[in-house]
């Protein structure tokens, strides 16, 4: 028998009158414990606390506003979080909630407006938590996967110059 596929007797089987639906009443409901579980949206909210944490906001210069954002994206319902950056020289100026679905950014704590529109997005950005950095990602389409953003330098409110007070000497 060495080598050989063990072969099992032939099993009979009357197709016609089988049934082939559990056993089970179907008008009884399950009542065990819960195992399926609705997949939740995904959310960069761990991402973008770590990028907060170790990148835009480290430090104990920082902590009052780290601090202050972080308890915001606690409060907040919202699975997509943004980082909005100054310029290409990443810097720090606020965090928006971010919708896929409607692509509607709102801003929940920081700097800069109060709704940001896809055509005002002029770069976006990935956050590498093993690089503690954020990359600039060759898209233009935003997306869930989307960390950071830059919006188009002439919407940044600038400080309108007045005239200049003479001091007494």
């Amino acid at each position: 028998m060495c080598g050989l596929p063990l072969r099992l007797p032939p099993v009979e089987c009357d197709w016609e009158n089988d049934s082939t639906t559990s056993s089970t009443p179907s008008n009884t409901e399950y009542t065990g414990p819960k195992l399926y579980k609705e997949p939740s949206a995904k959310s960069n909210k761990h991402i973008i606390q770590n990028a907060l944490a170790h990148c835009c906001l480290a430090g104990k210069v920082n902590e009052g506003q780290k601090n202050k954002i972080l308890d915001e994206m606690e409060k907040s319902e919202a699975n997509n979080f943004l980082v909005l950056f100054r310029d290409s020289g990443c810097q720090f100026r606020s965090v928006y909630t971010y919708c896929p679905e409607t692509e509607e950014i709102a801003k929940l704590a920081g700097i800069g407006p109060k709704t940001i529109t896809t055509k005002m997005i002029e770069a976006l950005y990935k956050y590498n938590s093993d690089r503690k950095q954020f990359s600039k990602i060759p898209a233009k389409t935003m997306s869930a996967s989307v960390d950071a953003i830059t919006i188009a330098s002439h919407l940044w409110q600038t400080k309108k110059q007045g005239t200049p007070k003479k001091h007494p000497k």
